[in-house]
């Protein structure tokens, strides 16, 4: 028997790989995905999104990408994975994920498959927007003008593409490389940490999809989670989901605020409980 038969779970309620049936509609995740919208509706070219270490920046960012239709955007992720990508290497991964076939070696080539790629997808009534998840591993200069580079593409007095940025709050500080760039920035959105009272109704979300029929926190224990997660969702994931494997261990119906305690000091979390501003 695991916890999910314990419990009457029908599937991992805390797991922190990104699901969307498990996506959480929190007022902030609603307005950030409403400003990101705008922005690639309208061709601003631009938008940053911004937030700390586990406060859902990659779960917004597939969201909107599955909500952007193919019937109307021409859309694509680029997940950055290390600092040291070039601006050439940063240019043919846009073009390929955009559709451009056989993209050429010559860079001034390939810029031209690009626009002329852009051009199509314009023709079409569609929109081009790609998103840029771990944006805060653009580090260099040169990649920075490359961006404001591609977004000087327009036709019409219409971009032709529109960038959405998702990283950690230093990225506004790799923007400012490229002073250009930075004033080009037309939707910016900083994610915050849940209050209390988001990240109880955030728990009580994710375990009625996973199927749960009853209470399975104690509101001591909810309090104590906030307390200690600082109201960051990856922490909240992380403390609820080894709740539950030692309430199962121990054969208890509902987790109460000790055993939350207890997890926190098994996670080394403890001195991290101060109360979020």
């Amino acid at each position: 028997m695991s916890y999910l038969e314990f419990y009457n779970l029908k599937e991992q309620p805390f797991s922190i790989s990104v699901d969307n049936r498990f996506y959480f509609n929190s007022n902030q995740h609603a307005h950030a995905l409403v400003k990101l919208r705008y922005a690639a509706e309208e061709r601003k070219g631009l938008a940053v999104l911004v937030g700390g270490v586990g406060t859902g920046k990659t779960t917004l960012a597939r969201r909107m990408l599955d909500e952007l239709e193919e019937s109307t955007f021409e859309s694509a992720l680029l997940v950055v994975i290390h600092t040291s990508i070039t601006s050439e290497w940063l240019l043919r991964k846009i073009a390929v994920q955009l559709g451009v076939q056989n993209p050429l070696d010559d860079k001034t080539e390939l810029l031209s498959q690009l626009y002329n790629r852009l051009v199509e997808i314009y023709d079409s009534g569609k929109k081009a927007v790609v998103l840029i998840d771990e944006a805060q591993m653009l580090q260099r200069r040169e990649v920075m003008e490359e961006f404001r580079g591609i977004l000087n593409i327009e036709l019409d007095g219409q971009k032709l593409i529109t960038f959405i940025f998702f990283g950690l709050t230093d990225l506004d500080t790799y923007l400012a490389l490229d002073k250009p760039l930075q004033q080009r920035i037309a939707v910016r959105y900083e994610l915050e940490s849940f209050t209390e009272k988001t990240t109880e109704e955030y728990i009580r979300y994710r375990l009625e999809v996973a199927g749960a029929k009853r209470e399975l926190f104690t509101k001591g224990s909810l309090t104590t989670i906030h307390r200690f997660s600082e109201g960051i969702p990856r922490l909240i994931n992380s403390i609820c989901d080894n709740a539950l494997l030692e309430g199962y261990l121990r054969k208890k119906d509902r987790i109460d605020e000790e055993m939350i305690k207890e997890v926190i000091s098994d996670l080394k979390l403890v001195g991290t409980g101060k109360d979020p501003v």
